[in-house]
């Protein structure tokens, strides 16, 4: 070990890299078009998080949001691991590739508030803080 090194330091940043979706979505609000591009990026945090806003945006049961948001979310968890993050630390609101990630759970936490599922509700939140507070008063500060 070195006698330099911060032992009290979390974890580094993770920064995801450029969602290839990004660009096919910029501009889109027909849930039928976003929904096409869920279909060429199945594995895009970005696509689903745009699918479940839109659908948000047009009324959606709150139950569809929720499985859109979901699957985004777990998406997400498999692109995080894959470049670097160990389940925890933070990941900034500020680098755009992350966004997709940082909006799914922000939206799993909201569409499980408002399908009664409390604990989900609480235990996102607390993941979107503990991962980006930025993000956090962004997408769900009250």
């Amino acid at each position: 070990m070195s006698l330099n090194q911060d032992l009290l330091a979390g974890p580094p940043p993770t920064h995801l890299p450029v969602d290839p979706a990004a660009a096919e979505l910029a501009e889109l609000t027909d849930p039928a078009k976003v929904a096409d591009v869920v279909r060429r990026h199945p594995a895009s945090p970005i696509a689903w998080a745009t699918l479940g806003a839109i659908a948000t945006e047009h009324g959606a049961d709150p139950v569809t949001i929720y499985a859109y948001a979901r699957v985004g979310y777990h998406r997400s968890l498999d692109m995080l691991r894959r470049n670097g993050w160990k389940g925890h630390g933070p990941v900034p609101w500020e680098h755009e590739p992350n966004r997709g990630f940082l909006m799914c759970l922000a939206l799993l936490a909201r569409s499980a508030r408002e399908i009664g599922e409390d604990e989900e509700w609480q235990r996102c939140s607390e993941f979107l803080r503990d991962s980006s507070p930025t993000a956090y008063d962004a997408l769900l500060g009250d």
